[in-house]
């Protein structure tokens, strides 16, 4: 499972702080048990956008990660300035059987 954030800085000194913060949630993130791996990049055509990609083993595991106390005290404070727009993909591999889309129960 992939999962794509995007941040928005606000000019350099904010750009600044803001790769700070997330190469500090890539940590965090990165020490979770189904952790795969996982980049911070800045865009070529806008400095300003950032991105927090990170590839796990499931969903289930991404889920579990968001929910340590670790995550939760210090990469979801700077995740939830993502843009908000849907983040989590699945990876299409050759042959392989895609999500169906239906309605998720919770």
């Amino acid at each position: 499972m992939l999962v794509v954030n995007r941040f928005r800085a606000a000019g350099a000194p904010a750009g600044e702080r803001l790769r700070e913060d997330l190469e500090a949630a890539h940590g965090l993130l990165a020490a979770c048990r189904g952790y795969v791996g996982g980049h911070v990049g800045r865009n070529l055509d806008e400095p300003d956008l950032w991105v927090l990609s990170t590839l796990w083993e499931s969903v289930g595991a991404y889920r579990r990660a968001l929910s340590s106390y670790d995550v939760k005290a210090g990469a979801v404070p700077i995740l939830s300035h993502a843009l908000d727009e849907p983040s989590a993909y699945e990876l299409v591999e050759p042959d392989a059987v895609l999500n169906v889309p239906r309605p998720r129960v919770t």
